[in-house]
Order: C-alpha cells, then sequence, then structure tokens
C-alpha cells in the first residue's frame, strides 16, 4: 500500500447510499508501513465542483470515470478494507493531492514544515 493509491470499499459507513466507494490513501508513508491499523484517506465521487479541495481523476487512474478526490471529507480506514486495488496517483497527481490538502487543512506553504513534522 502506497500513498495515492485508489481502492474500492464495499459500504465505508452506514450512511453510503453505494454498495462501493472508491477512496484514495492520505496518510504519510510512514505511517501506511507501520503497524498501526488505519490510515486517513479522502473519497472519490463522480461529481467534480472544480473546488482547489478536488484533484481531477479518472481512467488514468483505473476509474471507469472522471471523477474528483474530495479532500474536504477526510476519512479513516482501517487498512484491512483496503483490498480492492483500483489505481494510483502519477507524481503530478501526488503534486495536486498535496496542494489540495493544502487548501483544505488550511496549511500555509510558505511557513515550511515544523521541526515534529519532518520525522512523524
Amino acid at each position: 500500500m502506497r500513498r495515492g493509491d485508489l481502492y474500492r470499499v464495499p459500504r465505508p459507513h452506514a450512511r453510503e447510499p453505494k454498495r462501493f466507494r472508491v477512496f484514495v490513501v492520505v496518510s504519510r508513508q510512514r505511517l501506511i508501513d507501520s503497524r498501526f491499523p488505519t490510515v486517513v484517506c479522502a473519497p472519490v465521487y463522480s461529481q467534480r465542483h472544480g473546488l482547489a479541495t478536488q484533484v481531477d481523476v479518472g481512467p488514468n487512474e483505473g476509474l471507469l470515470h472522471d471523477s474528483s478526490v474530495h479532500c474536504d471529507e477526510l476519512v479513516s480506514l482501517q487498512k484491512s478494507r483496503l483490498t480492492r486495488f483500483v489505481g494510483s496517483l502519477d507524481a503530478d497527481g501526488l503534486k495536486r493531492l498535496d496542494r489540495a490538502l493544502r487548501v483544505a487543512l488550511g496549511i500555509d506553504p510558505s511557513r515550511g514544515m515544523e521541526p515534529w513534522q519532518a520525522g512523524a
């Protein structure tokens, strides 16, 4: 499992209207590789609004249709539920994901990383 991988998850929560939802893993790789049981993910929807917190994805990432990653709706999912691999974001897609996450979380990129962020 890598940051930027897309997985098809069956009924991620009780309120989910669809039988499946695709999610992108957004946690840092160090957490993904750890024994910690969950990772932070962003859902993929077919609706695209052109918001700065959304990343366009589609067939190049293994999806059937043009869609978007919604970074305003982050969730924690059990790693054990991420078994149906769909595809991955390329290097450019990861850069767009990083930008969308910074906007969604209100992180000012000009401030740089705090010392506690570098190795965590």
